[in-house]
């Protein structure tokens, strides 16, 4: 911004363009200080949001993993009353896991639940 008044050292005014670009900046800083948004420092709401999320995703994986122990057990106890080594063990934990994922999508709302007079 090269004109006359900068370089004689006279600053009266300011070019028309700073002038209006200082109040733009000066509406913005008014418009930004207006807005009703809460502080990041605020922790009220958001702990709560923060604890259901946490308990949502602790059940999510409880139930996959719930799945799994429990085909795994089934497997290994069949396979000790039969004698049927691994194969008893490497299908249920397969069901047990085809089960957890089901429950994890029935629990997320994605598949939808299953009752009894269906």
């Amino acid at each position: 911004m090269a004109d006359d008044t900068r370089k004689s050292g006279k600053r009266e005014e300011p070019p028309d363009d700073e002038a209006q670009l200082s109040a733009r900046l000066q509406r913005l800083g008014e418009r930004i200080a207006s807005a009703n948004r809460p502080s990041e420092n605020d922790v009220g709401s958001r702990q709560g949001i923060d604890t259901s999320a946490f308990a949502r995703g602790f059940r999510l994986s409880t139930e996959l993993v719930g799945g799994v122990l429990v085909g795994a057990g089934l497997g290994w106890l069949i396979d000790r009353w039969l004698g049927s080594s691994p194969w008893g063990l490497i299908v249920f934990l397969l069901l047990g896991f085809a089960a957890g994922v089901l429950n994890v999508m029935r629990a997320a709302g994605v598949a939808p639940q299953r009752r009894l007079d269906d």
